[in-house]
């Protein structure tokens, strides 16, 4: 009895190590982000293993779907956040994740939902909305405050998140290293203006039933005859969480690092 006793602690111990390693989105911080007019924006903060405050590091910002919206400040890490941690906390990745959460009742981005028989619409100039304003101004004052290699700021998100990562790569075309909106949608003639330098990886899943295929393989068409830096992956015979491809992809994390 004695001997078995000692066998599931070690297993419990090794089982909690292992998970210390891998690391999880428990390890993100809770913050909460208030801007210049007094709008509060929720988010979590994952900094690198053996992180020094007098360094710089790039950061990659995360973007949910429309299904974590809330002000929990938790839910925004259901997809990906396991992911994420466990990369972040190797030092082969160090980087500054920032997840920030979108209100129950908003958008990142401004279009028209589908609704009585109505088709999705995305505009062509279409102002920026709050949370994502409020995104972009918690970017800046993690510059401002000498925390980030400019030259490595990173942008990737899911359904909604891929709609923000395409509004953000539009409204500021030299600001991110890269963009990878995975399942997202943008204004083909918007994103075809596109002339900055960021290299851009799309995802999508085939069979998507929410957000159409069609927007993603437009969106590449668009941003190559425009001459970017693109490539695009679809998933045959997946549904709208392609992400859940898009994360297992083996370099999805790498990728990153791999630009200059």
């Amino acid at each position: 009895m004695k001997a078995i006793r000692h066998l599931l602690l070690l297993c419990v111990c090794l089982l909690v190590s292992a998970q210390a390693f891998a690391g999880d989105k428990t390890s993100f911080l809770k913050k909460q982000f208030t801007t210049a007019n007094g709008y509060k924006l929720n988010y979590r903060v994952l900094y690198p293993e053996n992180y020094d405050p007098g360094k710089k590091y790039p950061v990659l910002l995360f973007l949910h779907g429309a299904g974590e919206r809330g002000s929990d400040n938790e839910a925004q890490l259901v997809h990906g956040g396991d992911m994420l941690a466990s990369h972040i906390n190797r030092s082969k990745y160090p980087m500054i994740i920032i997840a920030p959460q979108c209100p129950a009742e908003e958008f990142w981005v401004d279009y028209r939902r589908p609704s009585d028989g109505q088709a999705r619409y995305y505009p062509v100039n279409p102002a920026i909305t709050k949370p994502l304003a409020a995104v972009k101004e918690l970017l800046d004052s993690f510059i401002s405050k000498g925390k980030v290699d400019t030259q490595q700021i990173h942008v990737t998100g899911l359904s909604m998140g891929g709609m923000g990562t395409f509004d953000l790569l539009c409204r500021y075309p030299n600001f991110f290293a890269t963009a990878s909106p995975i399942c997202g949608a943008v204004n083909v003639d918007r994103i075809g203006r596109y002339k900055g330098k960021t290299a851009i990886r799309i995802y999508h899943g085939a069979e998507d039933n929410v957000v159409d295929v069609k927007y993603s393989q437009e969106a590449y068409q668009a941003l190559k005859k425009a001459g970017a830096n693109v490539r695009y992956k679809e998933y045959p015979g997946v549904n709208h969480g392609s992400w859940t491809n898009a994360f297992a992809e083996p370099d999805y994390i790498s990728w990153f690092f791999q630009q200059p």
